[in-house]
């Protein structure tokens, strides 16, 4: 049931292995870094605590973690749940879901209910992950464009008015930085895989609005500086009543964690011909969430995106993992203060890509030509995710889909009064020797309270 794979592969580890182990270990830490402040920031926490999560989440993954390869920390599909709690129960109420959350994966593990996971339709995962990806890059049009604005609002629908309303309050400066930012996340990889380009555009652009003193809003100026320490752990402090509220978001968190690093796990094990074992993956991510929460973090889960370039970059087993997070350590310690000149625009522009690369535009289209109930399950989670809530768009569309599912086994299920061919007559019965009032009928498809 638990079993880390971080046992199995020290057995027969190579000084080779060690060595791209390092290298990757090196690059996943450097290309988290940018990533784990702009998901911090744009779930409406100070940036500090995205790099916390990063440290000790990602550190706790690799060590007890199910999969050889896996990165955890914090990802874009917590965006919109983070910001929504932090937003109606504040700091102390996320630290608290977080910790709920990190509890109630260790159960799931536990009852070995990571096989279960598979059973989530897939439209409603492509449903509620894209709305979050719209929700994202809806987020980041603020600062992408250098808004002159007060708070954004959190409505959907309120936060565009808003911004057509601010729209001659455009920064030039800020959108050039966000544009060359796009341009050098989508063109820097045709000219290496070594280095990523969010890196590059991050490096350019501090440089660029520090020598030139450019007029658009960074890090620091809006955050402070960033801590070039790990704060105390401090346990949340619980009541009845404050679990009573924050059950359903701590439930989303964890469901939302479970299926992203199984996902993730998935990808990871196609990519290296491996087999994770997901009810031990389930347990180190509770956790990390657990200890990721006493240390004010966020949520973390498997990142697919950090997985994959550990991969690409020789790394086949956890130590690969534990060296990112020691390379995230090592940078906060000695580099951080120097995050604090990012501009906000440079992450804005990071962020949007992470938003089209969420989208999946591509598999939602796909399943609008499957059956028309598929198409009802993404376009209701979608329609939640992006106007509602996470929350219900996924408990309604869970619901809606195990109804309609039930509708398609009642179509295809039938009770009919048997017939019996005269030349089968003799191998059968005669149904003329039937008693009177007994009659035969043929039952086909599955039998539940729905057929019947």
């Amino acid at each position: 049931m638990f079993k880390p794979k971080l046992i199995d592969t020290l057995k027969n580890y190579t000084r080779d292995q060690f060595i791209k182990d390092v290298i990757a270990g090196v690059i996943v830490g450097i290309v988290a870094l940018p990533l784990a402040i702009a998901f911090a920031i744009a779930s409406g926490v100070s940036p500090e605590k995205g790099i916390f999560t990063a440290i000790i989440a990602g550190l706790i993954i690799s060590v007890l973690g199910g999969s050889r390869v896996q990165i955890g920390g914090p990802t874009g599909a917590f965006i919109v749940v983070v910001y929504g709690i932090v937003q109606q129960f504040g700091i102390n109420g996320l630290i608290i879901a977080t910790f709920i959350a990190g509890i109630l994966l260790i159960i799931m593990g536990l009852t070995k209910l990571g096989s279960a996971i598979k059973y989530i339709p897939y439209p409603l995962i492509i449903g509620f992950t894209t709305g979050i990806a719209a929700i994202i890059f809806s987020s980041e049009v603020k600062d992408f464009l250098g808004l002159k604005m007060g708070n954004v609002p959190a409505d959907f629908i309120s936060k565009w008015l808003a911004y057509g309303q601010h729209l001659s309050s455009v920064n030039i400066y800020a959108l050039a930085i966000g544009i060359f930012t796009l341009l050098m996340v989508f063109l820097w990889p045709k000219i290496t895989h070594k280095v990523p380009g969010s890196l590059i555009a991050i490096i350019i652009t501090t440089l660029a609005v520090w020598f030139f003193h450019l007029p658009v809003e960074t890090i620091g100026s809006r955050f402070g500086a960033i801590p070039s320490s790990l704060p105390r752990p401090v346990i949340p402090g619980v009541n009845f009543a404050t679990l009573q509220q924050l059950i359903r978001p701590a439930f989303t968190i964890a469901l939302l964690g479970s299926i992203e690093s199984l996902l993730s796990a998935v990808v990871a094990d196609g990519m290296i011909g491996g087999n994770h074992r997901s009810n031990t993956e389930l347990i180190a991510q509770g956790f990390a969430n657990i200890c990721s929460s006493l240390f004010g973090g966020i949520p973390a889960t498997g990142a697919i995106a950090r997985t994959a370039t550990n991969i690409k970059n020789g790394g086949r087993t956890p130590v690969a993992g534990i060296i990112h997070a020691v390379t995230l350590l090592i940078i906060m310690l000695f580099v951080g203060k120097w995050a604090a000149l990012i501009p906000m625009a440079t992450l804005a522009g990071i962020l949007i890509v992470v938003a089209w690369n969420m989208s999946e535009l591509e598999n939602f289209i796909d399943v609008f030509k499957g059956s028309k109930s598929d198409a009802a399950v993404l376009i209701t989670t979608f329609t939640l995710t992006v106007l509602v809530d996470l929350t219900v768009a996924i408990e309604i569309g869970m619901i809606l889909a195990a109804f309609l599912f039930m509708r398609k086994m009642m179509q295809i299920s039938s009770v009919q009064q048997a017939v019996f061919p005269e030349h089968h007559a003799d191998e059968m019965f005669n149904p003329e020797d039937l008693p009177k009032g007994v009659d035969v009928f043929e039952i086909n498809g599955p039998l539940f309270f729905g057929a019947a």
